[in-house]
């Protein structure tokens, strides 16, 4: 199998840490891993800050051009909320509120609803940085906005610029600010959408199918497992729990024999290791799964599914969305699910890789850096957040995906 879009896993199956802060081992990565975590720990907040210190206001004259979570300006609020969450330092909650205050008056009129790329993203992270400040009024003119959103009736159902991603700032919202902050009434008729949807493409031979520009996508940012995360999180009918149920085991029962998913049904390009596309994203997924449903059956299908992101997901990129921050998150889900120091140990070996290598790698054009090189989901704004996330292996949330 080629294998021009990852490095080679060389880094041993598991590594005990030492009592004292050098390993006597030559090579810098190798004696990361030695490193016991809570050094270890301390030297990447460290890192993610200088990132972060870097970053921080990158729009001009208090404007922004790219709004939007994925490559814009409020990623890098979404940053400074993870920073301030982890030191505590207002002056990050402080600049975060005024990138939300500018993708505010940016994402006017865009016509984008969604948590990631659209209105949806700004209003309900702008409701939720207000409260962390106790500014109760500005919290509620954003929920305010919130509410306004209306949904075009030919809207997709995926995660990035549909349905489920208009349904995860609602969930977000819940979860963050309280119960109820948006009402199961207004979230009840998107998810009366989906499934309408999902049924019809699905004509009988499958549970559920969606499609986005002409495509039946299978991944988390575009296809059927980012909308089953989403719909996971919804109060939903005892049928159209099995409905989610049957096209999770249909993916199960279909993916390739190397035990990565495809991209789009019928696919037989067994290439892609990304969240956006292939086994990482449906392993976060599968987690979410296990624990909703305590299903046996879907925790080893995850499991199975972080065997390939080990073998195949050191990526020649850094990113959330197609890279190697975004892949070790699924080891911390399967952690935070198992409990067992195998998987921790492989989130902190992806991360290490990461903290020693990344950077000479992009400098000498050996790792793409991404389109938009400090943004979350591309650059190194997202591998920024995964350092801080590893501090609290237990609290980590892959951004815009877990809850």
């Amino acid at each position: 199998m080629a294998d021009d879009r990852y490095f080679p896993n060389e880094m041993p199956d598991y590594i005990p840490e030492t009592p004292h802060s050098q390993s006597p081992a030559s090579d810098s990565l190798i004696n990361l891993l030695h490193l016991p975590y809570k050094i270890l720990t301390d030297r990447l907040n460290k890192a993610a800050l200088s990132i972060k210190d870097t970053e921080t206001w990158v729009a001009k004259g208090n404007r922004v051009g790219d709004f939007s979570l994925y490559t814009g300006a409020l990623g890098t609020a979404l940053l400074l909320l993870k920073a301030y969450q982890v030191n505590g330092d207002k002056n990050d909650l402080a600049i975060c509120s005024d990138i939300i205050k500018a993708c505010d008056y940016a994402s006017r009129g865009s016509g984008r609803v969604t948590f990631i790329c659209g209105q949806a993203g700004v209003c309900a992270l702008g409701a939720v940085v207000a409260n962390h400040s106790g500014d109760d009024q500005l919290c509620r003119q954003y929920l305010t906005r919130f509410g306004e959103i209306k949904l075009p009736k030919d809207l997709p159902d995926e995660l990035l610029y549909g349905r489920a991603g208009f349904l995860w700032a609602c969930s977000f919202l819940n979860n963050t600010i309280g119960k109820d902050t948006i009402s199961s009434t207004r979230m009840r008729a998107v998810v009366d959408e989906i499934m309408k949807s999902g049924r019809h493409l699905a004509k009988g031979r499958r549970p559920l199918m969606f499609e986005w520009h002409g495509k039946k996508y299978w991944g988390a940012a575009h296809g059927l497992a980012g909308i089953m995360n989403v719909l996971m999180d919804m109060d939903l009918k005892p049928n159209e729990v099995e409905h989610v149920k049957g096209t999770l085991r249909y993916m199960i029962k279909n993916r390739f024999p190397s035990g990565n998913y495809p991209s789009s049904e019928g696919s037989e390009t067994d290439r892609l290791v990304h969240w956006c596309h292939g086994a990482p994203g449906v392993a976060l997924t599968l987690v979410k799964a296990a624990k909703v449903f305590g299903s046996e059956e879907f925790l080893q299908a995850a499991i199975d599914a972080g065997e390939v992101v080990w073998n195949r997901g050191l990526l020649k990129r850094v990113g959330i969305c197609h890279g190697i921050s975004g892949n070790a998150y699924v080891f911390l889900s399967l952690y935070q699910l198992t409990g067992k120091p195998e998987f921790l140990y492989r989130a902190k070996a992806f991360t290490c890789f990461l903290h020693d290598r990344a950077q000479t790698l992009i400098s000498a054009g050996v790792m793409h850096g991404g389109d938009r090189p400090y943004s979350l989901f591309e650059g190194i704004g997202g591998m920024a957040y995964l350092f801080l996330d590893v501090t609290e292996p237990s609290n980590a949330r892959f951004p815009a995906y877990e809850l």
